[in-house]
């Protein structure tokens, strides 16, 4: 640099010294004169280097975040489930294990008698084992009091049963309404809610009819629609497709397969039915109380 006609030097770590703390731009290109340019290319690099390594970083962590898998919806542990009856035991369930994963149709597949309507709502909340454990979504839903099992079954548990379990006086529409009002849904989302989940079972034209005036695979559909309004977890069907016929059978499991992938909910439901098992991610089968291999 040049002050008076004379050349100053200034020193190498003063000159970086000065670099680091200015941001004029004019001062910085006079300074960049006396330092060797190679020095400057290498910091660069290095500074260059080092967000990269941050940004790698940071992208391996989010990636690392993705693929953490989810546990299971439903956990059930060495369940078993005993009435006295006449002064004596009978034993109903006789240490079952199983899971529900995310997302999955899993089917309790068994005679009657077997105990998988028993087991069903044991999974909902609705009775408690005699021992084992019930976990729901990583919670012990074997311990839990009733105030929070029916907390639970309002808001995160959807139940579909073989009659259908509709209000009578009800309209298509008002059905799923009432299951939004139990669960505390904003009053502002019901209309929203409701119009989507009978569009999503084909029934956006009878909306406004009573159950007396649908088919039967109509009622359960919308008995399906009633479920799955408020968003639940879990969906749980008690022979859900019993009294349809063959046709209406596949049209109950193509929703369900429908709503798996819509909705993210996971779907056990019992059957006798050995036409719709190939739809199922996982079947158990039930004999005397017990699962068989």
């Amino acid at each position: 640099m040049k002050q008076g006609g004379v050349t100053i030097r200034i020193p190498f770590r003063k000159a970086k010294e000065e670099r680091k703390s200015t941001v004029d731009v004019a001062e910085r290109i006079a300074l960049e004169e006396q330092v060797d340019i190679e020095d400057e290319s290498g910091a660069e690099q290095e500074i260059e280097q080092e967000i990269l390594q941050e940004v790698e970083h940071e992208a391996l962590q989010e990636a690392e975040q993705e693929v953490i898998p989810k546990g299971p919806v439903l956990q059930v542990q060495e369940v078993h489930r005993s009435f006295e009856t006449g002064g004596r035991a009978i034993h109903v369930l006789k240490g079952i294990n199983m899971e529900v994963q995310p997302q999955q149709l899993v089917m309790l597949k068994g005679r009657s008698g077997s105990g998988k309507t028993t087991l069903l709502n044991m999974l909902g909340g609705l009775d408690q084992p005699t021992s084992g454990e019930i976990y729901f979504d990583g919670r012990a839903f074997h311990e839990a009091g009733d105030a929070a099992r029916t907390r639970m079954r309002r808001q995160e548990i959807g139940f579909i049963f073989q009659a259908y379990a509709l209000m009578p006086l009800l309209s298509a529409w008002e059905n799923v309404e009432l299951s939004l009002r139990m669960a505390g849904v904003p009053k502002g989302e019901w209309n929203q809610r409701v119009a989507y989940c009978l569009e999503m079972v084909g029934l956006t034209k009878r909306a406004k009819h009573r159950p007396f005036e649908l088919s039967g695979g109509e009622q359960q559909r919308v008995a399906i629609a009633k479920a799955i309004a408020h968003r639940p977890k879990l969906l749980l069907a008690d022979e859900p497709t019993a009294e349809l016929d063959s046709k209406m059978g596949a049209q109950i499991m193509a929703v369900f397969q429908k709503i798996i992938a819509t909705e993210e909910v996971s779907i056990c439901m019992t059957t006798h039915d050995p036409t719709i098992l190939e739809v199922a991610d996982h079947v158990y089968e039930m004999v005397d109380g017990k699962f068989i291999t």
